[in-house]
């Protein structure tokens, strides 16, 4: 039977935030959290309704062990989802909690996670809105790529290098 990679271990991040795997019945708050962290940026109703499967994270996610959750005080608030080629699937922090160290805590465990994968690079189909946290995370940008949700909708690729040191 072929080994599942293993998630990000739980680890402290700046004081009380811990970043671990997602935990059987936890897709459904993620999908939740995904949402309302993309609402967050003003998209109107028939935007986030083209954009609800790429906001889905589904049970077979979380039991494939790519799923990572920051919480604090077991509230979740912050959720990535690591491809199997290495790509960052899914990113998101509870609007909330903005700018209080949950990406970057997030961003370092994927990127952890992608190496396990043996990946190279991460790349990253960025909402505009996140492309200054990833430039500011050392991502690069690549190019203008094809929406994931809507259709003639053009988003920016990055790219994370996993061969330099973690951010953190």
């Amino acid at each position: 039977m072929p080994s599942r990679p293993r998630a990000a271990s739980s680890r402290t991040v700046a004081s009380d935030v811990t970043v671990r795997g997602a935990r059987p019945g936890e897709a459904a708050a993620l999908t939740a959290l995904a949402v309302r962290s993309k609402a967050h940026w003003g998209y109107d109703e028939a935007f986030m309704q083209m954009s609800q499967a790429s906001l889905t994270v589904s049970d077979a996610d979380v039991a494939s062990g790519r799923v990572l959750v920051a919480e604090r005080q077991g509230l979740l608030f912050g959720m990535a989802k690591v491809e199997p080629d290495g790509e960052l699937g899914m990113m998101f922090v509870d609007p909330l909690c903005l700018n209080r160290g949950a990406g970057r805590a997030l961003f370092d465990a994927a990127a952890a996670l992608a190496r396990r994968l043996g990946a190279r690079r991460m790349p990253i189909l960025a909402d505009p809105n996140a492309a200054p946290f990833y430039e500011r995370m050392g991502a690069r940008f690549v190019s203008r790529a094809p929406s994931d949700a809507i259709p003639g909708r053009t988003l920016p690729l990055y790219e994370y290098d996993l061969t330099q040191k973690e951010t953190s």
